[in-house]
């Protein structure tokens, strides 16, 4: 039996084999999803043996940045010499980069790991995505995306908690070897049960186009971190950074028409929903990351919520995430039909983040429990079915470029996310406290706009109420500027042409309207 015929069974009837597959898969994803959430809670522990506080910034950063550049690699390398192979080699880097940063004995060497964890991170979501577009027709797909986005919802509210508990009881060098054996068990069920085929591309890699991605991405991340925080956003520094990026990114495309197997083939573009997509996929990752760094810090400062339990702050929205990224794979799987899913998707992401706008200093944890609420409605209707309308737009031998490509859009967005609404929550702050309590409150933050639960509480009564309300403006200015930026998902998903999804339905040619194969994809038995 092929993978194509298992899973075109009711899912009742999956072979064993499937299942356990699909486990692994979702076991990797938990992985790559945890990390960052579990290490961010044990930050403060990790300071203060290793020291290095003025470099601390650089653990997540370089984290990122290995992340980001290597994932279009990644999905190139799956396409060229076969999706298994390449899985598990992103895998084993990322255990090697997690046991390495458990045995850090400075802030240098626990940056130089991390960022070998990286590259290992890098490949781990594509590949998840990538083996599920291999394996699942898109029309049973959206099932099988909906229990992924279960999974990202799971790791978002539980990453706080189960780092918070490991750092207390067993040390912060658990946070990475948390990894260990999740990854082993991961490995052993791929090695054992996921057979595809082998491939053996006679093309070299683009070894010059990766070079020029892999500097434009650099850029445009150290932009975004840097940029109103380390550096002036007109700084020198800044400037030679966007300019490195351009000039870079301009190359890169020109390159990629020339080379005879590029990173990213430029054809997958010619797509109109392919790259509407990825317009999307930006806008959400914008919102999404923005969202979840802005919430929390508002009801810590404003509601007087424990930073502690700050995964659970943002239950609301992740269970209402959850939920509609299920229905909405189930609705798609039975009916062949996702166009008003990114149209409802994009109402309900405008309308959260401006009901999110409307916060201040009287708004009970009810009222925001509502308006985030709304907003996971919306990203619940985009996350998933963003990957499934790209991967059904190209031909099967792109499978794994077009989920990396998604994937880096939607980790590029949330870069420029966090960036551009952390300028602007920044400036307000610092605008209202001048203007609230005088000098002491331009001296209060000076040095950061994000105050932590110690410095809060060490404020005057006077001050601290400054502080509320200066918050309270910066949530605003942000989630409208969300507000206004999401609109563009929306305008994006009214352009979406309705492909019939491959794999099932009455009309599968169809696909090829749209520039993808008319045949499902075959792959060996699992």
């Amino acid at each position: 039996m092929t993978a194509t015929e298992a899973v075109e069974t009711d899912a009742g009837k999956q072979p064993k084999s499937v299942r356990v597959v699909l486990l692994a898969l979702m076991i990797t994803m938990m992985l790559a999803m945890l990390d960052n959430m579990i290490v961010g809670t044990a930050m403060p522990t990790i300071v203060g043996e290793l020291g290095g506080l003025e470099h601390l910034s650089w653990v997540v950063t370089s984290y990122t940045l290995a992340t980001a550049a290597s994932t279009p690699l990644w999905g190139k390398i799956g396409d060229m010499y076969g999706r298994k192979g390449s899985f598990m080699a992103s895998i084993v880097i990322f255990l090697a980069g997690s046991a390495l940063s458990g045995m850090a004995q400075d802030m240098g060497q626990l940056i130089g790991f991390r960022a070998v964890q990286g590259l290992g991170a890098g490949g781990l979501m594509v590949g998840v995505m990538a083996i599920i577009g291999d394996l699942i027709p898109p029309r049973e797909r959206g099932k099988y995306q909906g229990m992924m986005a279960g999974v990202m919802a799971l790791a978002m509210i539980g990453g706080p908690l189960v780092g918070g508990t490991i750092t207390d009881h067993w040390g912060w060098r658990w946070a990475f070897y948390i990894n260990l054996p999740l990854g082993v068990v991961s490995l052993g069920l791929i090695s054992a049960v996921l057979h595809l085929p082998k491939k053996r591309a006679k093309a070299r890699i683009d070894y010059l186009g990766a070079a020029l991605l892999t500097v434009g991405i650099t850029a445009i991340v150290l932009v975004t971190t840097w940029g109103g925080t380390e550096y002036a956003w007109t700084s020198a520094r800044i400037m030679e950074l966007i300019g490195i990026g351009v000039v870079a990114l301009i190359g890169f495309v020109f390159w990629q028409t020339k080379a005879a197997e590029p990173v990213v083939p430029l054809h997958i573009f010619r797509s109109r929903n392919f790259t509407l997509m990825s317009i999307i996929g930006f806008i959400t990752g914008f919102a999404m990351f923005g969202a979840t760094l802005f919430l929390p810090l508002y009801q810590q400062a404003v509601q007087g919520a424990s930073a502690t339990n700050s995964g659970l702050l943002l239950l609301p929205m992740l269970g209402a995430m959850l939920v509609t990224s299920m229905v909405a794979g189930r609705v798609t799987t039975n009916s062949g039909r996702y166009k008003l899913f990114p149209i409802a998707g994009g109402v309900l992401m405008i309308a959260g983040l401006y009901l999110l706008s409307t916060m201040d200093t009287g708004t009970t944890r009810f009222t925001s429990g509502l308006y985030m609420a709304v907003l996971g409605l919306g990203m619940g209707c985009l996350m998933q079915i963003t990957m499934l309308v790209a991967q059904n737009s190209v031909e099967m031998k792109d499978m794994g470029v077009a989920s990396s490509s998604t994937t880096l859009f939607r980790t590029l967005g949330s870069s420029f996310g966090v960036a551009i609404m952390g300028a602007l929550f920044n400036h307000r702050v610092q605008d209202v406290m001048a203007e609230k309590a005088g000098a002491l409150g331009s001296k209060i933050t000076e040095k950061s706009a994000q105050l932590d639960a110690a410095s809060l509480a060490k404020l005057p009564a006077q001050a601290r109420e400054a502080y509320q309300h200066a918050v309270s403006s910066g949530t605003h200015a942000a989630f409208l500027l969300g507000a206004i930026v999401a609109v563009i998902v929306l305008l994006s998903a009214l352009f979406v042409k309705e492909v019939p999804l491959r794999g099932a339905g009455p009309k599968p040619n169809a696909a090829a309207e749209d520039g993808a194969p008319a045949q499902p994809p075959v792959v060996e038995a699992v």
